[in-house]
């Protein structure tokens, strides 16, 4: 595959998720009050919910307050990301599918803290009552999900090509020794 094909694939997908992303926020932002939540599927909705928040951490809501030093992460991420891309092979689309998404969802995040005071909008609620207690999953949006699936996709993707060169490796130590003991 050319380069150009392959950043161009990278690209393509991180500008769906971008665009996905920010589409999703604006609905929420122009349909739902802030704080306020919409159940569009009465029936679940003791289990998922649309709501109106605004966080200043990382994914789910982790690390809150952190605004300036999550831009300098997201452009750290993004560079990251297409220096590692400019190194793929031609035949790691699954790789460069990761990427795509990693890079889609920093960028929508980091184009909201850019556009709103440090700020990202959190929509999605899910919540598991059980009981008598409501265990309560952090608000998300589609470019947490994109990061969190293109780095578990990743993690999975390296960790199986390590493997396939440890057992390489063991096998061609094996067939060696093999050879040596031959003469």
């Amino acid at each position: 595959m050319r380069p150009v094909l392959r950043w161009s694939s990278i690209l393509l997908l991180a500008a769906a998720v971008i665009g996905l992303d920010q589409w999703t926020k604006s609905l929420v932002s122009a349909s739902v009050p802030l704080g306020s939540s919409y159940a569009p599927f009465p029936a679940l909705e003791p289990y998922f919910n649309i709501v109106h928040l605004t966080n200043t951490g990382a994914a789910f809501g982790l690390f809150r307050g952190g605004a300036s030093f999550f831009i300098v992460i997201a452009v750290v991420v993004i560079v990251g990301l297409l220096i590692f891309a400019r190194h793929l092979d031609q035949g790691d689309w699954l790789i460069r599918l990761a990427l795509g998404l990693q890079l889609g969802g920093a960028a929508g995040n980091l184009i909201d803290r850019l556009n709103q005071d440090g700020h990202v909008t959190d929509f999605l609620l899910f919540t598991l009552p059980v009981g008598d207690r409501v265990y309560q999953w952090p608000a998300w949006n589609v470019a947490d999900a994109c990061i969190v699936v293109g780095t578990i996709l990743l993690a999975i993707l390296l960790l199986r090509a390590d493997r396939r060169d440890v057992q390489e490796a063991a096998g061609a130590g094996s067939a060696s020794s093999v050879h040596s003991g031959d003469k």
